[in-house]
């Protein structure tokens, strides 16, 4: 599975590691550590996964919090902020997370590749988890 990842320069660096720990990665920029502004690099990604494009993606700031409110914005994007592979974990098996989000200010490479990993290789469970994301689905088109 392609994954489309996106940083701001606060989560350059370990977007890059990131990328050299795997495959298949497709980067959607920040290129450099020159200040950007996240909301842009959000939004690519989520757009990408709203659309249908991509079916999972990875977002890194400073903190993580920006990049989770922006595309969270979108319909059908579920962006989770993971700091830890548990966090990973439940994140797709309850919530059905379309979307990685990693603080690459307070994240080490290492514990990021192993958030990644988990969160890639976890499936959701469906069942009692599928009515709550039907729910949520139901409140997205509460504005429509």
């Amino acid at each position: 599975m392609k994954i489309v990842i996106g940083s701001d320069h606060a989560g350059f660096d370990l977007k890059e590691a990131l990328k050299e720990s795997f495959e298949g990665m497709v980067d959607i920029g920040t290129y450099s550590e020159d200040p950007v502004d996240y909301p842009d690099f959000a939004a690519r990604v989520a757009r990408a996964i709203s659309s249908g494009e991509f079916k999972r993606g990875i977002l890194i700031c400073g903190s993580g919090v920006g990049m989770s409110i922006v595309a969270n914005k979108f319909p059908g994007v579920r962006a989770a902020l993971c700091t830890d592979t548990d966090v990973a974990r439940m994140s797709r098996m309850h919530n059905d997370a379309n979307i990685l989000v990693l603080a690459g200010r307070r994240t080490d490479v290492e514990t990021a590749v192993a958030i990644v990993r988990v969160w890639s290789n976890t499936e959701f469970e469906g069942g009692r988890h599928k009515r709550r994301l039907d729910k949520i689905n139901n409140i997205e088109g509460e504005d429509k």
